[in-house]
């Protein structure tokens, strides 16, 4: 049995006289067309459906595209074979398409037209392969983009939100003029140079809108490109970094570890601490690319493999984003689906040994609960710490200690406390009003080794207030 057809075809990028005959006629036949958006130039003579109600009703252009792709599919299921109409040309910055191209419930085929990219090249007067242009997706920019210094031909730069994402990307590498292209072909086509200073306020971005780069004073990305080179020539060059090995920097990351998560307390403290946060978080990123750099000597890996392998990892983990999963139940499974990937034998295997007591506590307990191998609420926990407490009062050991422990440990989990940062918070806050018990202390001339216990009592409690 042969399968469905969608038949796909370009609308060209202005008015229907940019049409191919072909194109024409397929549209003006007695088989279903569906438009991808009547918001074009050479859509207003059709006489046919669109998907603009799906643009206004889901949430994200991802949803969109998929939605567009299954009502297709349906619809071909129905008649047969159906046309679909895109702007410019099917194979030119169409994600519908390239869904389309993957999906194994219809047969398609994709007719020639004319892209908007060929009437870009003659007002730029550019012959992009002797360019060497790049055309870029407005919302992929700062992905298609990276490590390239131009030029560049951005696209999709339909409103001012992405306009505005662009101008956080380039602003410290943009030429001090670019070039807008709005509405080419079209009796309202616009090409000029716009100052980039002004670019957001010079531009009214809509649906046929993109800018020319020629070239950009570094490339996207460059920051780790230069970190990266640096890294390289410290190692080559400095007789210290040059001795390192993974072992001997073990103590400097946990270190940068460390100052990372102080600095994120302060930050919870009073968010002018931001800057803390971004020295620590350098700190941290120089041990990542030193590692990195001691595997790349040794011919294992690189820092692109490092990002490469987290990237395809994440994206594998999250199904309910980049598919059709069910969110709750991925994130019900994610330990179970862990432990196949990396054909572990235990769930509980993998859990670093390094982990501080508390953090491991919980991974237990958590991975544990994952099975359903759980108390049923807070109210069993809270009668676990008291069974325990009892245990403790009548044989104070380590042993009893530690069972008391790992009871409050699952009180913090069923109340979704981390236990880490609630224990780090209690020593801070003693920490205070101690001093402040050694402050009062002082003033009042006491010494408080040999303060009685109604003395240390009234001291610590005006500290406490």
């Amino acid at each position: 049995m042969s399968l469905p057809i969608v038949v796909v075809v370009g609308l060209g990028p202005a008015g229907a006289e940019l049409i191919t005959a072909e194109t024409t006629e397929l549209l003006g036949g007695d088989e279903p067309v569906f438009l991808r958006t009547a918001r074009h130039p050479a859509a207003g003579g059709l006489e046919t459906s669109s998907f603009d109600q799906l643009y206004e009703t889901l949430d994200s252009f991802d949803a969109v595209y998929t939605a567009i792709v299954d009502e297709l599919v349906a619809a071909a299921e129905r008649h047969g074979r159906v046309i679909y109409a895109v702007p410019g040309s099917p194979l030119v910055a169409e994600h519908t398409v390239e869904l389309l191209r993957k999906d194994q419930r219809i047969a398609l085929d994709i007719r020639p037209a004319l892209s908007f990219a060929d009437l870009a090249w003659l007002s730029l007067e550019v012959d992009p392969l002797t360019a060497a242009a790049t055309m870029v997706d407005a919302h992929q920019f700062l992905t298609d983009a990276a490590g390239r210094l131009g030029p560049l031909l951005i696209t999709q730069v339909h409103s001012a939100e992405i306009l505005a994402d662009l101008c956080l990307a380039l602003d410290d590498v943009a030429p001090s003029t670019v070039t807008l292209l709005q509405g080419l072909g079209t009796p309202n086509e616009d090409v000029r140079e716009v100052e980039w200073a002004h670019v957001r306020s010079a531009i009214s971005p809509d649906h046929l809108t993109s800018l020319w780069i020629p070239r950009l004073a570094e490339p996207i990305g460059a920051a780790f490109i230069r970190f990266d080179e640096l890294v390289r020539r410290l190692r080559a060059e400095c007789p210290w970094d040059r001795e390192q090995t993974h072992g001997s920097l073990r103590k400097h990351l946990l270190e940068e570890t460390h100052e990372v998560l102080e600095a994120i307390d302060l930050v919870e403290d009073d968010p002018a601490n931001y800057g803390e946060l971004e020295e620590e978080l350098g700190d941290l990123l120089f041990q990542v690319f030193f590692h990195a750099r001691l595997a790349a000597e040794q011919g294992q890996f690189t820092v692109a493999d490092v990002a490469d392998g987290i990237h395809d990892k994440l994206y594998e983990r999250h199904p309910h984003v980049f598919g059709d999963a069910d969110a709750d139940h991925t994130v019900a499974n994610w330990e179970l689906n862990k432990q196949v990937e990396k054909q572990r034998q235990s769930l509980l295997d993998g859990i670093p040994h390094t982990l501080p007591a508390l953090l491991t506590a919980l991974k237990v307990q958590k991975r544990a609960a994952a099975t359903g191998f759980t108390g049923p609420d807070l109210d069993w926990a809270l009668a676990d710490v008291a069974e325990e407490l009892a245990e403790v009062t009548a044989d104070p050991t380590e042993h009893e200690v530690g069972d008391l422990l790992y009871a409050a440990v699952q009180v913090a989990r069923m109340t979704n406390v981390d236990p880490e940062h609630a224990l780090r918070h209690a020593v801070a806050r003693f920490a205070t009003r101690f001093r402040r018990v050694e402050r009062d202390a002082a003033e009042r001339g006491l010494v408080l080794a040999e303060c009685d216990a109604s003395v240390l009592e009234e001291i610590w409690l005006r500290a406490k207030g």
